[in-house]
C-alpha cells in the first residue's frame, strides 16, 4: 500500500533529513535477515531525525494521517524487525548517535539510540568500564536496535541481557507524546515498569530516543580458551554440568564440527574439525580456581583438549571465528542458502537434548544444519541450508526449522532468545505464551498505539484473537 508522505515537507526538518528517492527507499526496505530472503518492502519515504522533537513531530503528523512509521537502525536484525511492512515512513535513527551524559562515578551513561555498541565501550574504556551485554554484532549494531529486541550476547551467561542493563528510557509514543521511564537509581518500585515494557517491543509501542545504561568495571583477570570433545553430546553435557555447578564463566559458546569447517572456509583459520566449547573467564581474583573447576567438570565428559590462555591476540582470533559464524554459514556453499536464522533458548538442563534433536533432524533429512550459540544460557543458533530452486528441499528445510522450535517450546523454552519475533516468528507467539497472554499484549498495543502507526505487521500472529472488539488488521497488529 502506498502512502502520501508529502506532509513531511511541511515539518521542521532540514532537506537532508527526509528523502523520497528510490535509492534511499530501497536501502531501507529490509534488514539483514529479510534481505537474505528477498522479503523487503520499500517505504514511501525515509526520515533521519536528529532530536527527540523531530521524532515527536514525525510521529504526531503520521498518526494524524494514518501513515505507518517503522523505526530503523543499523539494519542488522535477522527477523525482519525493521522491514516497513505497511509502507509509509522508515524512521532512521542513526544520526541520534551521541553520548548525552557520562557519569563514571555512578557507572552510567546516557546515549542516543543510534550509537553503535562498540562506541559506547570505547567511550568508557579509559575509566576501566564496559557495557557487558553487547551482542556478538555489537560493533555493527546500535543500542536502539539492541533495546528493541532485548538482545543478548556471548556474556549473557554471567551478565544478563540488555534489559538487565537499561535503567531508564526517553521514548516517543505514536501520537508524539514524549515519556521518560525508569530512574537513575539502581532500584525502584515506583509505578509500572515501563522501561521493560518498551525493551523488546521491537518499535511497536514507542520510539526510543535516549537510553540510560548501567556499566560495569572491567575485570582484572580475563582468561580465554577452548575445549575439544569427541562427540557433540559430550560437549553439550559438559556445558550443562558446568553451568549447573555454578562455574563462574563469562562466556561459554558451542561450536559444532560443521560450524568449525564453515569458519575455516570463510576466515582461513585452522579450527579442529570437532565439537568445541569456547570459554572466557572473568574475575578480579581467583580466576585459576574457576578454570580448574571447569576443567574437572569437562574431564568427566571425556574432554580431548582443554586449552586456556591469557594472550590477547590468541583470544581475539578465537572470538573472531565465533563472531563471524553467521557470515561463514551464509557463504559456505554457493548452491545453498540459509532458510531462517534459528534462535531457540531452553532451560540449561535441556540444552543437550535440543542440540541432539537438531542434529537428528538434520541427519534424517540429509540437510546441512550448523549448530552453535551461547550455550551457557541455553541459546542455540541453528541455520538450515537449502537449495531454494528445489521445492522439496525447501519444504524439508521448513519442516526441520519448525520442528526445532516446537521441541524448544516443549522443553519450556522460547522461539527466540535474542533476535525478536519480527515477521519471522509470529506464528509461534501463541504456542509459546497462550491466547490469553497474546491478547493481553494486543491490548497493550491498542492502548499505546490505537491507530497502529508503529511498526505494523510485527510480533503478532496473523489470525485475530476470537472475541476481540476491533479489527486487528486495521490497527496494524494482525497483518
Amino acid at each position: 500500500m502506498t502512502h502520501d508522505c508529502s506532509f513531511l515537507e511541511e515539518l521542521p526538518l532540514a532537506d537532508d533529513q527526509r528523502s523520497f528517492a528510490d535509492g534511499q527507499r530501497d536501502s531501507h526496505a529490509a534488514d539483514w535477515g529479510a534481505e537474505q530472503l528477498g522479503e523487503g518492502v520499500r517505504p514511501d519515504a525515509v526520515v533521519w531525525p536528529e532530536t527527540t522533537d523531530d521524532v515527536s513531530a514525525v510521529l504526531a503528523a503520521a498518526t494524524e494521517r494514518g501513515v505507518p512509521v517503522t523505526p530503523y537502525a543499523a539494519g542488522t536484525g535477522l527477523e525482519g524487525n525493521a522491514v516497513p511492512a505497511g509502507g509509509g515512513i522508515s524512521l532512521d535513527l542513526t544520526r541520534m548517535d551521541g553520548v548525552r551524559e557520562y557519569r563514571p562515578d555512578d557507572f552510567q551513561i546516557d546515549v542516543g539510540p543510534g550509537i553503535i555498541g562498540s562506541d559506547v565501550e570505547e567511550h568508557v574504556a579509559a575509566d576501566g568500564l564496559f557495557f557487558p551485554p553487547l551482542p556478538s554484532s555489537g560493533d555493527i549494531s546500535t543500542i536502539g536496535g539492541m533495546i528493541a529486541t532485548d538482545a543478548g550476547g556471548m556474556e549473557t551467561v554471567r551478565y544478563g541481557e540488555i534489559a538487565d542493563w537499561v535503567l531508564g528510557l526517553e521514548a516517543v509514543l505514536a501520537d508524539g507524546t514524549v515519556v521518560e521511564t525508569g530512574s537513575r537509581a539502581i532500584k525502584t518500585s515506583s509505578g509500572y515498569n515501563l522501561t521493560e515494557l518498551i525493551v523488546g517491543s521491537e518499535g511497536t509501542l514507542a520510539v526510543v530516543t535516549e537510553a540510560t545504561l548501567e556499566l560495569a568495571g572491567r575485570p582484572q583477570q580475563i582468561r580465554g580458551g577452548r575445549a575439544l570433545f569427541e562427540t557433540l553430546d559430550d560437549a553439550t553435557a559438559a556445558v550443562s554440568d558446568a553451568v549447573r555447578a555454578d562455574v563462574d564463566v563469562a562466556r561459554i559458546e558451542l561450536v559444532d564440527g560443521l560450524s568449525a569447517r564453515m569458519a575455516n572456509a570463510y576466515l582461513g583459520t585452522d579450527l579442529p574439525d570437532a565439537p568445541m566449547v569456547f570459554l572466557e573467564f572473568h574475575a578480579n581474583h581467583g580466576v585459576g580456581e574457576e578454570i580448574d573447576l571447569c576443567r574437572t567438570i569437562f574431564a568427566e565428559h571425556d574432554v580431548a583438549r582443554f586449552e586456556v590462555s591469557a594472550d590477547d591476540a590468541e583470544m581475539d582470533e578465537l572470538w573472531r571465528a565465533r563472531r563471524e559464524l553467521a557470515y561463514a554459514v551464509a557463504t559456505y556453499d554457493a548452491d545453498l542458502e540459509p532458510l531462517h536464522p534459528g534462535d531457540v533458548t531452553v532451560p540449561i538442563s535441556s540444552y543437550p537434548a535440543i542440540v541432539r534433536e537438531t542434529r537428528r533432524l538434520a541427519d534424517e533429512h540429509d540437510l546441512l544444519v550448523p549448530c552453535f550459540g551461547h550455550a551457557g544460557d541455553g541459546n542455540l543458533h541453528y541455520t538450515v541450508l537449502v537449495d531454494r530452486d528445489d521445492p522439496v528441499h525447501v519444504e524439508q528445510g521448513e519442516e526441520v526449522y519448525a520442528a526445532v522450535v516446537e521441541r524448544a517450546l516443549e522443553f519450556g523454552g522460547t522461539a527466540t532468545g535474542e533476535h525478536g519475533i519480527g515477521q519471522g516468528k509470529r506464528e509461534y507467539l501463541e504456542a509459546e505464551h497462550g491466547p490469553g497472554a497474546v491478547e493481553t499484549m494486543r491490548r497493550v498495543k491498542r492502548a499505546l498505539d490505537p491507530t497502529g502507526t508503529l511498526n505494523p505487521g510485527k510480533i503478532f500472529p496473523e489470525a485475530a484473537v476470537e472475541g476481540t472488539d476491533r479489527d486487528d488488521a486495521s490497527l496494524g497488529v494482525g497483518e
